[in-house]
């Protein structure tokens, strides 16, 4: 009971923690809090992919900020260890790349990510796929290319626990 208390505080933590660092970003539609979009990647993972780790949780909602926010990795280690905070860092694109180079080099990160990388992953994409349904054509394309790109790499030598999202993310690109 006590490990369970205790990983379930990192992760409250880590959504209070996400929530503050997203609190000014919206979704592309311009009206939706980003952060909505960190707690669906959690609940995706949990309700959808039948994740129950609070380690893989807590970096689901910190997934992003890495990438799209002032914090950085030696922020996340000393708040929710290094094994958390090696994962988002797996999860984040480096924009000091040019872009083709950037999503080279991401995807090449994800397919040698440990599976829990690759689960959140996947959620993330769920989620983004889910949200291209209501955009524009031109949004849709891109979230659909993208999603295609990234299942190629994440399809790489898969772990077993991959096996029903990878499909379940599949029939939605």
């Amino acid at each position: 009971m006590g490990k369970t208390v205790k990983n379930n505080t990192l992760l409250f933590r880590a959504i209070s923690y996400a929530a503050r660092a997203h609190r000014y970003q919206l979704r592309k539609d311009g009206v939706t809090p980003y952060v909505s979009h960190v707690f669906r990647v959690a609940m995706t993972l949990s309700q959808v992919f039948g994740v129950t780790d609070p380690e893989v949780l807590t970096a689901a909602v910190l997934h992003d900020t890495i990438e799209d926010t002032t914090s950085g990795f030696d922020d996340l280690a000393e708040r929710f260890g290094k094994k958390t905070a090696r994962w988002v860092a797996l999860l984040s694109k480096n924009k000091c790349l040019p872009e083709k180079e950037r999503e080279a080099a991401y995807c090449r990160q994800l397919a040698s990510a440990p599976a829990p990388v690759k689960l959140i992953k996947l959620a993330d994409l769920h989620d983004n796929l889910l949200d291209a349904a209501t955009a524009g054509p031109g949004q849709k394309k891109k979230s659909r290319n993208n999603a295609r790109r990234y299942l190629k790499a994440l399809a790489h030598k898969p772990h077993s626990v991959l096996k029903q999202p990878l499909a379940i993310v599949r029939r939605l690109a």
